[in-house]
Formats: C-alpha cells, sequence, structure tokens
C-alpha cells in the first residue's frame, strides 16, 4: 500500500507533467516549483533537494555546454559540413547515410543542439543547390545526432543524468562507451532503416538517381502586391505561371480578399492585386528589383537599400519575448529591424495576415533585414537557429579550427583510459575532471569568447536536472517508488525481469516524447531502481533501458529540441514524425529487449 506520503508525492508529479505537457511554464521552473512543494510537505529536506545542484554529473554536463559551444566557436563543424556533402545528386540510399553517418559521430561527443544548428542549414541550402527537397534530409539530420548521442556517456545529458543517479545510489556508472554497445547497434539499424524508407515515407518530391524534378523545389513564399502602374497589369497568369515573372508560381491572387486559386487555368491580373508566389531563395532579390511588383511589408524598410536587404530565418525559444503576442502586438520592427516575410509552423507557411498571428515557441520566421540583424542577435538565447539563407558565415582561423579538434580529442581519449591510470594525489581522471580542462583551455587559447561563457549554458537544463534529482528522491522516501514498483512487477510478473525491463522502457519513451528526455529518466530511475532490489537482479540493465528509452524520442519533434528546430527550419507537420519516426521507435524497442540483457545479465 502507498502511504499518505506516497499519494502527495504522486499528485505533485502527476500536476508536474500535466504543467509541462502544456507548456504553462519553462521545464526548469516548474519543476523547480515542484521541488519546493516536495520540501514544504516534508517528503524531502532542504539539503535533498539542494544535492542535485552539487551533483557532479549535473556539473558535468554544465562544462559540456562551454565544451560543446567552444568546438562551435571554432567553426570545424562548419568547415567540415561544407566538405563532405557531395557536389552531385546521388542514389537516395547514398546520401543519407552520407549525411547521418558522419553527424552520428559528432554527436557521440558533442552537444547534439549545436551540431544540428549549424547543420541544418548548410543542408538546406545544399539541396537546394541540387534541386532536391530538403524535407528529406533534415529530419534524418535530428535522428542521426539521437542516434550519436546513444553510444557514448557524452553523447546526450541524459546519459550524464543517469549516471549521476547511479553514482548517487552507490553503484558503479556507465564508461566512457558502455552505451555503444546497445546504441552503436540501434544507430546502425536506424541509419540503414533510415536509408530504405525515408525517401519513401518522408514529404517533399522523391528522389532518384540522375533524374532532373518534375518540378523545382521552391521553399519560399512571399505575398507581393501588383503596383497601379505595374506593366503586369492586363495579362495572363497559365497554370500558375507567367513569363514575365520568372522561375516563379504563382500559387494564388488574393483580391480584395477574395483567395483566387491560380493553379489551373487563365487569370487575368488586375491592379492591386497581392499575389502569393513561392520560389527559390534567389527569387527575393528578383522580387526586389522588379519595378511592376513590390513586396508586401517592404515600406517599413523602404529607406534601406535594396542591396543591403537580406533573407534571414530565425527559430523562437521559449526565452523569445514576444510568445504569446502578435507580430503587431509586440511591434517585431522596432525591435529587431527586421521584417517577418512568412511564418512557418507545423508545416503551413503563414504569409497573409501574419500579423494577427500569436507567436509560439518552434516558429520559424523568414525575415527581410540587414546584416546587423545576425551581429546582433546571432549569438542571443532568445533565438533556437539563426540563418542566412543564400550564405553561410565561416567562423574560426585555420589554427582554431583544428586546436579544438584536438583539445575535444584529448577529452574524449583522457576520459576513456582515465580509470586505468593511477592518479598523483587522489584526483579522480573522469569525465569531470577532463571535461573541466577542456573548457579552461578553450576559452584561455580565445577558443570560446570568455564573455560569453555564461550563454553557452542552458540554465534551465541544469535546473530541470537538479529539480528532477530532487523529485526522484522524493519517489524513494515516500515509498511511492516501491510501488509502483511493485505494481510493475505484479503486471509483468509472468514475463520476469524481462517483461519488468519491457514496461520501464515503455514508461520511459511516453515519458520523453511528452516531457523533456532528462525529466522522463530522473523519474523513472526511482521506479527501476526499487524493482531491481524487490526482484533481487543486478539493476545495471534497467539502468542501460532508461538511458536508451530516455533518448529514443522519434515519433513527435517536441520530446527532443533537436527534433522541435529541425521541424521549424524544415516546416514538418507532426504527423510526419509519427510517420517515420514510430517504426523506428519500435525498431529501438525491439533491439534493446533483445540486446541489453545479453550485453548486461541480470
Amino acid at each position: 500500500m502507498i502511504s499518505t506520503e506516497g499519494y502527495i508525492v504522486l499528485a505533485i508529479i502527476l500536476l508536474t507533467i500535466i504543467a509541462l505537457a502544456k507548456e504553462l511554464m519553462r521545464p526548469g521552473l516548474i519543476f523547480f516549483s515542484a521541488a519546493i512543494i516536495l520540501v514544504a510537505t516534508g517528503a524531502i529536506t532542504d539539503k535533498e533537494m539542494l544535492a542535485g545542484f552539487s551533483n557532479k554529473g549535473m556539473i558535468t554536463i554544465a562544462i559540456l555546454f562551454i565544451v560543446s559551444e567552444g568546438v562551435r566557436q571554432s567553426g570545424i563543424l562548419n568547415r567540415l559540413a561544407q566538405t563532405y556533402l557531395p557536389r552531385k545528386r546521388r542514389k537516395m540510399v547514398s546520401l543519407i547515410p552520407l549525411i547521418m553517418l558522419p553527424v552520428s559521430i559528432l554527436s557521440a561527443f558533442l552537444n547534439n543542439t549545436p551540431v544540428v544548428i549549424i547543420f541544418a542549414p548548410i543542408i538546406k541550402r545544399w539541396s537546394e543547390n541540387l534541386n532536391l527537397s530538403s524535407k528529406k534530409f533534415l529530419i534524418p539530420l535530428s535522428y542521426a545526432t539521437i542516434f550519436g548521442g546513444m553510444c557514448t556517456l557524452i553523447g546526450t545529458s541524459t546519459n550524464l543524468v543517469v549516471h549521476g543517479l547511479i553514482l548517487e545510489n552507490g553503484y558503479e556508472g556507465f564508461s566512457m562507451f558502455e552505451l555503444a554497445k546497445i546504441g552503436g547497434f540501434i544507430a546502425i539499424a536506424g541509419t540503414i532503416y533510415m536509408t530504405v524508407f525515408s525517401n519513401k515515407l518522408l514529404p517533399g518530391e522523391k528522389i532518384f538517381f540522375n533524374s532532373k524534378s518534375s518540378t523545382e523545389y521552391k521553399d519560399y513564399h512571399y505575398d507581393i502586391v501588383i503596383t497601379e502602374n505595374s506593366n503586369l497589369i492586363g495579362l495572363e497568369i497559365k497554370n500558375g505561371r507567367m513569363k514575365e515573372l520568372k522561375g516563379i508560381i504563382i500559387q494564388s491572387i488574393n483580391r480584395e480578399g477574395n483567395i483566387i486559386e491560380t493553379k489551373k487555368g487563365s487569370f487575368k491580373i488586375l491592379a492591386n492585386d497581392t499575389l502569393l508566389v513561392a520560389g527559390k531563395s534567389d527569387r527575393l532579390n528578383y522580387i526586389l528589383a522588379n519595378s511592376n511588383v513590390k513586396l508586401s511589408g517592404i515600406d517599413l524598410i523602404k529607406n534601406v537599400p535594396k542591396e543591403n536587404l537580406k533573407q534571414y530565418e530565425a527559430v523562437l525559444s521559449p526565452r523569445f519575448p514576444a510568445i504569446g503576442k502578435t507580430i503587431h502586438e509586440f511591434n517585431f520592427y522596432d525591435h529587431y529591424q527586421a521584417v517577418v516575410l512568412a511564418v512557418h509552423r507545423n508545416g503551413e507557411r503563414i504569409t497573409s495576415n501574419k500579423d494577427k498571428l500569436k507567436l509560439k515557441t518552434g516558429d520559424n520566421l523568414v525575415l527581410l533585414t540587414t546584416e546587423k540583424f545576425i551581429e546582433n542577435w546571432g549569438e542571443s538565447k532568445i533565438f533556437l537557429l539563426t540563418s542566412y539563407i543564400r550564405d553561410y558565415r565561416s567562423t574560426g582561423t585555420f589554427w582554431k579550427k583544428w586546436i579544438a579538434f584536438i583539445i575535444l580529442l584529448a577529452m574524449v581519449v583522457g576520459t576513456t583510459i582515465g580509470k586505468f591510470i593511477e592518479s598523483p594525489g587522489g584526483v579522480t581522471l573522469d569525465m569531470f575532471f577532463f571535461s573541466s580542462i577542456a573548457a579552461m583551455l578553450l576559452i584561455w587559447l580565445k577558443i570560446m569568447p570568455h564573455q560569453k561563457y555564461t550563454k553557452a549554458i542552458s540554465w534551465d537544463v541544469l535546473i530541470t536536472i537538479a529539480c528532477a534529482f530532487a523529485i526522484s528522491k522524493a519517489m524513494q522516501n515516500s515509498g511511492a517508488a516501491e510501488a509502483i514498483a511493485r505494481t510493475t512487477i505484479n503486471f509483468s510478473k509472468g514475463f520476469g525481469p524481462w517483461g519488468v525491463m519491457a514496461a520501464l522502457y515503455i514508461l520511459t519513451a511516453i515519458f520523453t516524447e511528452i516531457i523533456t528526455n532528462n525529466a522522463a529518466a530522473a523519474l523513472v530511475f526511482p521506479i527501476a531502481l526499487a524493482a531491481s532490489q524487490q526482484l533481487n537482479v543486478d539493476p545495471k540493465p534497467l539502468f542501460v533501458t532508461i538511458a536508451i528509452a530516455a533518448s529514443a524520442s522519434f515519433s513527435t519533434p517536441i520530446g527532443y529540441q533537436t527534433n522541435l528546430i529541425i521541424q521549424a527550419i524544415g516546416n514538418y507537420k507532426f504527423r510526419d514524425y509519427l510517420k517515420i519516426g514510430l517504426p523506428l521507435n519500435l525498431l529501438a524497442f525491439i533491439l534493446s529487449m533483445l540486446l541489453i540483457p545479453y550485453f548486461w545479465s541480470f
């Protein structure tokens, strides 16, 4: 039976999950509030609540944020991304592995988010140059970072969270490449799956070797107004095209509020018509230079020379100050000196009446502005990603690139062999030690700007992790974890430890799709620990199960930040993730159930 205190803890956890799912606040604030309530109810002491903030794993994650940012600032990832992408069209079965495998290797040693932030705009531009749909490559990019993260201790913060909880409870944690025993198989099988099925299951025109697209891939949409003296007045649009507007598809006419579809048939243009057109990114300069049309919203920046205007994409983060407000209410131009040309949300391109749209986290804004925008806001945390659509900035000198690479390699090698080296003075040569040295070197060698070291750290993630440790402790103290573990064992007793392992995987996988992966791991950990004690088996297989399941977020864009970034810049719908990701979730589950007991016996 669960005690009264146990029911209180479970009620607080349930409310926490609901608040996270509804995104009422940032995850860190929600978990901090839950931890404070648990202290007030006596479920944990103030010392137990604060213990998470001094946890070695949590502090290591903070340091690794600095290391990842230093490597990003060096420019080596930009150079790598631009070097290995093919110059010509190939078969899809060779393009997907060519993108996924190098990214998986990188993300095994770096935070996944900066890898995606750097690679996504480059892959989008590369696919446009080859007249390929970027929708075929951006979800595989995100999944590749998840695969890589499963393979090492530092590949994702989730692994370090589980590792920290293991150490906190007196067990031996993970070694550097221990999780690769299962993560490597999932990465290989997942890459093969994406290679075989992505062309069929992902949106966008199918890619065939040496075949030209039946239609040019046009990803950018604009509202253009026919001026009163335009030479286009009286001319006809035939099946969405007209020779006077080269390289542009005219999708519809907005005539005094009436929308006229123009894809089939002939339509005469009138003065003051607004045309919704689609084209490649280079069509923007063509539109700006065309005296017969005027770009909608251009009046705000009419004093800026047209040759200075550039097109940017910016993905809104939870920190963006206008979340929940319309572009008009917030007065976007006054804040950023940029005109919003379109908003991409959940696969929809919104160009008309966008000023009345309430902005949400993950919205991708297509902006018209000057280079000052990227100078002022390129490193700001109010945007998950900012990129110039037609070009890509190269950062870092030659020596910075290679020194950053050597430091990263030394950190990985040191962490791997550190436990076999006898250190002077009793210093533990672990991930914390080597990542601290790496961060220090990157800053003192001026590869990572010292003024920005606090910006590199995601404080919300750290607060979430620290408070999740406290909630995990409350579940153990109140007996709630034991009660849930007993119920899980009774439910799956016919299958023994394997049944419990499967139940824990499914529970963690569900949590990680609706709340953060770090929180999912921390909430399920005490249940796994209690279950292993009741079954009298080695808990290591259950701990591995949690680490893998918490990272296996493929079916929704909200469970993993890289999926959210990719949804915005790739203009995917929610169902696109479900269609390609659900079979991948099932594949990861089956491999985990077969391989985890093989490598880690109960």
